[in-house]
């Protein structure tokens, strides 16, 4: 019996593009995690996910975390490695030389350069939390956090 792990997927006709996602994420991924205090921190914590629109519709758009990610092959750094027993890209921050080679290479647009530190952001699925944090926040249902074999979109 083959085993699944969760990913996201994205149901674009619930989402209204209000970016309650990309909010949730910067605050999960801020030192503070408070709204209020994340605010006023030095290290502004920048969102893994961005909202697109495009034609009256609206696209969320995070890693994908690729079985064969051309991210992984163009990092030079060795600071990008696929985990097949997490089924995810893993992101080594503290190896990452700021060529932004993953962000030129991935075919989604989903890696983003933070210019202030020269790191690279991309979702991490929230990792150390039971659910993505934009999952929770995103009103409609827009963002679902299941196994492969759930999918219903």
């Amino acid at each position: 019996m083959r085993s699944f792990m969760k990913k996201l997927y994205y149901d674009v006709k619930k989402c209204l593009g209000c970016k309650s996602c990309e909010l949730a994420c910067s605050l999960a991924h801020s030192l503070t995690q408070d709204i209020f205090k994340a605010i006023k921190e030095e290290k502004k914590s920048l969102p893994r996910k961005k909202v697109h629109s495009s034609k009256g519709n609206n696209y969320p758009v995070s890693c994908r975390h690729c079985k064969e990610p051309k991210c992984v092959d163009a990092c030079m750094a060795a600071a990008l490695y696929r985990d097949d027993q997490k089924d995810m890209v893993v992101y080594d921050q503290e190896r990452c030389v700021g060529c932004w080679m993953c962000v030129m290479s991935c075919p989604y647009g989903a890696i983003r350069p933070n210019i202030l530190t020269k790191l690279a952001i991309r979702c991490d699925k929230c990792q150390d939390k039971d659910e993505p944090a934009c999952v929770k926040a995103c009103p409609t249902g827009a963002i679902i956090w299941c196994e492969e074999a759930e999918v219903k979109v």
